[in-house]
C-alpha cells in the first residue's frame, strides 16, 4: 500500500524472582526480518525467550497496524 512502512522489531526476555518474563532491553528496530531472526537466535543463548515481531505503519494517517508475531522461542511476556 503506497506511503506505508513495515517496521520489525526484536526483544528478549529474563525471568524475574517469580518466575515472571520481563523484557531484559526495550525492543530493537531491525533493519530486516533476516536480521531480527538472525539476532533472536542468538539470544536465545543467553535469555528465556525472545520474540520478533513486525507491524505495518502508515505516517499519512497516524496509524500503526497490529503486531505481527514472525518468531518467537522460550518464555515471553508483554512486549507491544
Amino acid at each position: 500500500m503506497p506511503g506505508t512502512f513495515r517496521t520489525v522489531y526484536v526483544v528478549a526476555f529474563d525471568l524475574d524472582d517469580r518466575d515472571q518474563a520481563i523484557q531484559a532491553f526495550r525492543p530493537r528496530v531491525a533493519s530486516s526480518e533476516a536480521a531480527a531472526i538472525e539476532e533472536a537466535e542468538d539470544l536465545t543463548r543467553r535469555h528465556a525467550g525472545v520474540v520478533v515481531w513486525r507491524r505495518d505503519n502508515d505516517p499519512v494517517v497516524g496509524e500503526e497496524g497490529d503486531p505481527e508475531v514472525i518468531f518467537s522461542v522460550g518464555r515471553i511476556g508483554d512486549f507491544d
